[in-house]
């Protein structure tokens, strides 16, 4: 069987994939980083360890994984080709090319502790919509594991959570041994009761698994532990424990997706949508800060609600002010923000991809309880920011200045904001231009609102026009 060495091997699969380093080796395949001499650019290479057997068993491997390279989906890990390799005429090899994605996986971040109800909810949610499209392919993954979910946290605890799913590709293959029963495939901790019995594996098999795998970041431990035979047969024995103080939403769903009957259990597409919603509630229950709650709050989001400019998508009609801001005040970051009941949307972000993060810890929170432009030039020692999350943690915000967005009745709506990594002063000068490039962003709200009563306006004298006409 041919191998490949651990730091480097010039191999170059159909002359286009140049095998490098190898990143990982499971039961089945070995991992390699690559690099596509075609198109220059790195990408994965698994290559199957077990030997296709045959140049006509390993074709019609390849030909199942070619058919997945069609499939596309914000979470999934792309499979981009599949081939042969036939370096030993006699032990042709199949070999997956894949998109690569440095940052760890789920099963190394449940190394860590357990998730919070909130992020468990959101990458559940990615792993589920990604099966549901999959299914709705005819393609089942049989082999959802932590070990096969990239999870990605781009603004740590702040920000949503996501995950994609990998191997799909393995997964299948695998399970096509054996014919339409499929056989033993999979991993023991996450196997569905009926892949246990070696019995025919359908999309509800996934859906099982898919809620171990959840209930192991909700509790940070295997629900069915052991060696791969004590693992397996437990599953036949009794359904996995769930934990009495969790949320009843929880609880049922959880329930459902592990029922010991396939047909019992929810569509991918049923739990991706319930998982949608108790992310959402998650969100909604997240507990503010008391201080960072004006007491006019309730006549406050009535006006940011007047203005309609919630989850509404981007117009880029701010961004040439953000521009401006970074510019004027040479700052990496400039953000004109609107601060909703639980979350700070960034509707312009110059310098930054990031596009909401929580009320709490956002400074722009705590502008809007100022009068004027709120500012901290030194956050690392400021006792306003000291301890504050983005300060102390990956961002290290230095310095952060934040303009209210303040309506003609005086309610603050958001902010325009700039931001430095590094601390700063801001003079008094400095000060006035911000405010008054806040003003340039209330002002285009204002217009805004001005035409849309306008126009409601117009539309009901249009309609008493016409009652009057039909009386």
């Amino acid at each position: 069987m041919m191998t490949y060495g651990a730091q480097h091997d010039d191999t170059i699969l159909d002359g286009r994939y140049r095998v490098l380093e190898r990143i990982g080796t499971g039961a089945t395949a070995t991992v390699h980083r690559g690099r596509d001499e075609f198109l220059g650019r790195d990408v994965a290479v698994k290559i199957l360890t077990k030997p296709g057997g045959s140049e006509q068993s390993a074709g019609a491997a390849a030909a199942e994984v070619k058919i997945l390279a069609g499939l596309q989906h914000h979470a999934l890990v792309i499979l981009l080709d599949a081939g042969i390799e036939r370096a030993h005429p006699d032990e042709p090899h199949v070999y997956l090319v894949m998109e690569l994605i440095n940052g760890p996986d789920l099963k190394q971040h449940l190394a860590q502790g357990p998730l919070s109800h909130r992020h468990t909810a959101q990458i559940g949610h990615d792993l589920a919509d990604a099966l549901a499209y999959i299914h709705g392919n005819g393609v089942i993954h049989r082999d959802v594991k932590p070990g096969n979910v990239m999870v990605f946290d781009y603004y740590q605890d702040a920000s949503r959570m996501r995950a994609k799913l990998t191997d799909f590709g393995i997964a299948l293959i695998s399970g096509r041994q054996g014919g339409a029963e499929g056989g033993f495939s999979g991993t023991a901790a996450y196997l569905s009761p009926e892949q246990a019995r070696a019995e025919a594996v359908t999309a509800a098999s996934d859906v099982y698994s898919l809620g171990l795998v959840l209930l192991e970041c909700l509790t940070g431990k295997r629900a069915f532990p052991g060696d791969p035979l004590q693992s397996g047969v437990a599953r036949l024995l009794h359904d996995p424990a769930i934990p009495e103080d969790l949320d009843q939403d929880w609880k049922k769903l959880l329930a459902a997706m592990t029922a010991g009957i396939p047909e019992e259990r929810p569509s991918a597409l049923e739990v991706s949508l319930a998982l949608f919603d108790l992310a959402s509630q998650a969100r909604g229950r997240r507990k503010i800060d008391p201080s960072l709650i004006s007491d006019d709050e309730p006549a406050r989001m009535a006006a940011v609600a007047e203005y309609a400019i919630l989850d509404t998508p981007p117009d880029g009609a701010f961004d040439t002010i953000t521009a401006l801001a970074a510019r004027v005040f040479n700052v990496p970051i400039a953000i004109v923000s609107i601060v909703d009941h639980d979350r700070i949307w960034f509707k312009s972000h110059h310098g930054t991809e990031v596009e909401e993060i929580d009320r709490d810890p956002g400074l722009c929170a705590s502008a809007i309880l100022q009068g004027e432009v709120w500012v901290v030039e030194n956050a690392a020692e400021d006792p306003r920011t000291l301890s504050n999350p983005l300060v102390t943690g990956e961002l290290g915000l230095g310095f952060y200045a934040g303009a209210p967005l303040t309506t003609k009745e005086g309610h603050n709506l958001g902010t325009l904001c700039i931001l430095d990594v590094s601390s700063r002063t801001m003079s008094e000068s400095d000060t006035a231009n911000l405010k008054d490039l806040a003003g340039l962003v209330m002002h285009d709200l204002d217009l805004r609102l001005e035409s849309r009563r306008s126009t409601q306006t117009g539309a009901i004298l249009d309609l008493s026009h016409v009652k009057k006409l039909a009386m």
